[in-house]
């Protein structure tokens, strides 16, 4: 059985079997997760369906709420990183920050709506509110400012450093 869990909040870190180190406040936060230890879920449904992910941080309504087993995952905001399933070693600051993002590797957003659209990239920074939005799964983009590259959505090893840089560009 797990040890050193915490858990506040409706059907918080409801399943849990053999998990230990977690943290859970927030209804249905970390609901699903039975092995997967060593994750904080701070907010309504954050991590909900996490099962096995380990060492992930989620705080905000819907924070890494799709979740499975994915691990090492920062989501800071309503709805960053929401439907990331296996996606590991992302980070996302911001509301709607890397939302779409599936099983994308390595990605960083820091902005509202940075990297919003991206589902299976990896190796992307976004900062900057809107910053690569529309990317889907351009691989090594670097945007720095507000909607720098952000109508971008295939495009990759593309760099755009200041507000609205490469704004409409969309590279295929």
């Amino acid at each position: 059985t797990g040890s050193g869990n915490v858990a506040v909040g409706y059907l918080a870190a409801d399943a849990n079997t053999t998990a230990s180190g977690n943290t859970a406040v927030g209804g249905w936060s970390l609901s699903s997760t039975t092995t997967g230890g060593e994750n904080t879920a701070i907010g309504s449904t954050a991590l909900f369906d996490n099962t096995t992910g380990a060492s992930n941080t989620a705080v905000g309504y819907e924070a890494l709420q799709n979740n499975t087993t994915a691990s090492f995952n920062t989501a800071v905001g309503t709805d960053a990183l929401e439907t990331n399933t296996t996606g590991a070693a992302n980070e996302a600051f911001g509301y709607y920050a890397l939302n779409a993002n599936t099983t994308g590797d390595y990605n960083v957003a820091l902005g509202s709506r940075a990297l919003m659209a991206n589902t299976t990239a990896d190796y992307n920074t976004a900062v900057g509110r809107d910053a690569l939005k529309a990317n889907v799964t351009g691989t090594l983009n670097a945007a720095f400012g507000s909607v720098a590259l952000e109508a971008d959505t295939l495009g990759s090893r593309a760099v755009a450093v200041g507000y609205g840089a490469l704004r409409t560009q969309n590279f295929t």
